[in-house]
């Protein structure tokens, strides 16, 4: 049994706890009131609520007062309570097929990681590529990277970590003083931000994004149009990012021949390549296939969950040997924050903050786009990818509309730079695990991650403007 410690002054654990209910009373007083007052011009009563109810998911979801999967319960519970959405319209949005591909998405990617594939990958491909420093730290950077188009950036930063780390230790490299060290964790994060946006497998927000979409326009995005429009963007960012890296941080050791040597060892120590991996491996050539080719008919879902059923059937994997894999608090956060953005959009609440607040200033197509582009990138260092997407997308859909722009458009100008987390831990996973190495500081990160930040956003709005043209893509329908 793992035992967490908290370190905190007392005092300030004292304080903390005192304020919670306080806290909480303050909250729902101010939910109860702002129901209670007359609705404004133009907005209906329910549009009122949906806003109350979205208020509250903002506040929890900024604070993490509560973990983000029961503010996302709230939510599902607070819409039919109020009389937002039907009961049954609610309940049946958590049955959107994005929630389902996501599930699905886990249960493969668990399957891969259980069989030994992914490591075995990892390894090889690093003790191949890795003869020299530099060599070693492209090799940690790229497969971070294409791993993450086909698993979840989360799970092969978890997957890569302790790889990193016997290698940086393997070169008696000095926590927080080495530069080289600095560049291997550096690249393992930034590997998997960059390479998670590349296709939908890389993160759930893409799935979710998609949801929403459908759910409020009936519109939707395939597999291979997405991957097509952000390639561009992923190949810049990796060599921009490499770049910056070895300017940030020279490269500060000979050579990396014990890493070499502790690599072929946790090679060899895998054995051979079992009918497990290989049958794993294959389903997944499959899947990906079929998601390319057959996702616009088949249906996303359909096809990863069909993948699913394969495994199970042909006893590739076991329940139990993926279920630590599945993250149902992600699965709950994203059906609530799909049923959220459907209320605002039904309930007209979207559409009305739009016209109140955004829609003032927004005057030209390419002006929405670059704003809530900014906005996602900004918002999602300080906060769950899920929530950017639940908070930003209705009103962008419904600014779209307003304004003849074509709402997938919209879609991308959240979801991609949602996925561009590059400046803090708490912002995504893959820096956290990268920080928790204790050879990177949190220091090093912003600094680092605020150029990177930049340097994305810029690179996003000019591959928007001048290579989506090119393949039939515009802001305007």
């Amino acid at each position: 049994m793992s035992i967490e410690i908290d370190t905190r002054p007392i005092w300030l654990i004292l304080i903390l706890r005192a304020l919670r209910p306080v806290f909480f009373m303050a909250v729902t007083a101010f939910f109860l009131y702002f129901i209670s007052l007359p609705a404004p011009h133009g907005l209906t009563p329910a549009g009122q609520r949906a806003i109350a109810i979205f208020a509250l998911c903002l506040v929890f979801w900024v604070t993490n007062a509560v973990p983000l999967a029961i503010t996302s319960l709230s939510a599902i519970v607070l819409v039919p309570l109020l009389g937002v959405l039907d009961k049954r319209d609610t309940y049946a949005l958590f049955g959107n097929e994005a929630v389902f591909f996501i599930l699905g998405a886990f249960i493969i990617a668990g399957a891969i990681m259980h069989s030994g594939l992914s490591s075995r990958v990892a390894l090889k491909i690093m003790d191949r590529f890795g003869g020299s420093p530099r060599r070693l730290l492209l090799s940690v950077f790229l497969l971070a990277a294409l791993l993450s188009f086909f698993m979840s950036e989360h799970a092969v930063a978890a997957m890569l970590f302790p790889i990193v780390l016997e290698i940086s230790k393997s070169l008696n490299l000095r926590p927080g003083k080495s530069n080289y060290a600095k560049l291997l964790f550096f690249a393992l994060a930034w590997g998997c931000v960059i390479g998670g946006v590349a296709t939908f497998l890389g993160g759930a927000r893409v799935p979710l994004a998609i949801g929403i979409l459908k759910e409020t326009t009936g519109g939707t995005i395939d597999f291979l149009d997405y991957t097509v429009a952000v390639l561009p963007l992923v190949l810049v960012l990796l060599l921009a990012g490499y770049f910056l890296l070895t300017r940030f941080f020279p490269i500060d050791v000979v050579g990396v021949e014990s890493a070499r040597q502790a690599l072929s060892r946790r090679l060899k120590g895998l054995g051979k390549m079992s009918y497990n991996e290989y049958a794993v491996g294959s389903v997944l050539a499959v899947t990906v296939l079929a998601w390319v080719f057959l996702g616009r008919r088949l249906g996303l879902a359909t096809v990863a969950l069909s993948s699913v059923v394969v495994l199970f059937v042909f006893r590739l994997v076991r329940w139990k040997d993926i279920e630590e894999y599945v993250n149902w608090g992600i699965i709950l956060m994203y059906g609530g924050a799909i049923v959220l953005g459907t209320a605002l959009d039904k309930s007209g609440a979207a559409s009305w903050l739009v016209n109140g607040a955004v829609g003032r200033w927004a005057s030209a197509p390419w002006t929405v786009f670059a704003v809530f582009s900014l906005l996602s990138i900004l918002l999602t260092e300080a906060m769950s990818n899920a929530a950017v997407i639940a908070i930003l997308l209705p009103v962008s859909i419904g600014l779209a509309q307003k304004l003849s722009m074509d709402p997938s458009i919209v879609t991308y100008a959240i979801a991609v730079p949602a996925g561009l987390a590059f400046m803090f831990p708490m912002s995504t996973p893959a820096n956290a695990i990268a920080v928790s190495s204790n050879y990177l500081t949190v220091k090093d990160m912003a600094r680092g991650g605020f150029i990177m930040c930049v340097t994305a956003w810029v690179v996003f709005n000019l591959v928007a403007a001048f290579y989506w043209p090119l393949i039939g893509m515009g802001y305007v329908k």
